[in-house]
C-alpha cells in the first residue's frame, strides 16, 4: 500500500476475492499459536488497546492546537471509562465491551467535529503510543505480524500466518499474515442490534490506517489488501523491512 502524503485522504484498498479451498492451493498452515492465549491474556491486550486509542487521541488533540471544549472531551473521557470491570475479576468479554464502547465514542467525536478523514491522523498518533508500549520482541517483520494475529484472535477472526521467516533465522526482513474472515464485521453487528451507535459504515475504513500506522512506527513498510469472498470480508497484510533506497515512512 502506497504511503499518501501528510494530510491526504487516502483511497480505500482495492478489494480482491478470497479463493476456496481446492487443487494447487497451498496445504493448510497449522493453526495459530494464539489459539490457546489465556482469559489473562486477552484481558491485558484489550486494555492495552483501549490505552493506545485514548492516550493517541489526548496526544491528537494536543498537537492540533485547537481551542477543544474542555467540558465536551472531559465528558468523553467519563464516557470512555464509565464502568470500568474490576481488573482481577473481569474476563476478557467485558474488557472487549469497554473497548468497542470507547472506540466507538472516540470516533464520533473526531469525526462530528473534523470529519472522517481526521481518523488517518488519529491513526498515525495512536502509533506513536504503540511505538512505546508495544514490546518489540526481535523477530522483525514478524512481530506486527504477530501483534494483528493478536488482535484478530481477540474478536475470534480467521487467519493463517505465511511461513515464519523469523524462525531460527534472525529477524525476518518480510511478514505475512491473511485474515480469512473478519469477525469485527459480525461483533459491529451484534454491537449495532444491542444498541450502539456505529459512525463508520464499514470498519476497514479506520483498521487500515491503524494497523499500517502501527507497522510504520515499528520501522516497516506495511501492504495490504482487502480480500471477500465464500467465507466473508478478510484482508491480506504484509510487513517489510524498507531498502537502503526506500525512505522511512513516518508515522
Amino acid at each position: 500500500m502506497s504511503i499518501p502524503p501528510e494530510g491526504a485522504v487516502p483511497p480505500a484498498p482495492a478489494t480482491a476475492v478470497l479463493p476456496v479451498a481446492g487443487p494447487g492451493l497451498p496445504p493448510e498452515l497449522p493453526p495459530s499459536p494464539y489459539r490457546s492465549m489465556s482469559d489473562a491474556e486477552r484481558s491485558a491486550l484489550w486494555r492495552r488497546r483501549l490505552h493506545e486509542a485514548e492516550a493517541g487521541l489526548t496526544r491528537f488533540l494536543v498537537s492540533r492546537g485547537d481551542e477543544v471544549h474542555l467540558t465536551d472531551w472531559f465528558a468523553l473521557q467519563s464516557a470512555v471509562f464509565a464502568d470500568l470491570p474490576e481488573e482481577g475479576s473481569a474476563g476478557a468479554p467485558e474488557w472487549q465491551r469497554v473497548f468497542f464502547r470507547g472506540q466507538a465514542l472516540m470516533e464520533r467525536f473526531l469525526v462530528s467535529r473534523y470529519g472522517e478523514p481526521v481518523l488517518a491522523e488519529w491513526a498515525r498518533s495512536n502509533a506513536e503510543v504503540h511505538r512505546e508500549v508495544e514490546p518489540d520482541y526481535g523477530r522483525g517483520a514478524a512481530d506486527p505480524m504477530h501483534r494483528l494475529a493478536r488482535q484478530a484472535e481477540l474478536y475470534g477472526s480467521d487467519y493463517e500466518f505465511d511461513e515464519d521467516h523469523s524462525t531460527g533465522r534472525g529477524p525476518a526482513e518480510h511478514s505475512a499474515l491473511t485474515i480469512t474472515h473478519c469477525a469485527i464485521w459480525d461483533y459491529r453487528e451484534q454491537a449495532r442490534r444491542s444498541g450502539v451507535r456505529l459512525t463508520l459504515a464499514s470498519p476497514c475504513t479506520y483498521c487500515t490506517e491503524a494497523v499500517s500506522s502501527n507497522i510504520r512506527a515499528k520501522g516497516f513498510r506495511p501492504a495490504v489488501r482487502l480480500l471477500s469472498g465464500p467465507t466473508g470480508h478478510g484482508c491480506r497484510w504484509e510487513a517489510s523491512a524498507p531498502s537502503d533506497s526506500d525512505p522511512r515512512q513516518e508515522a
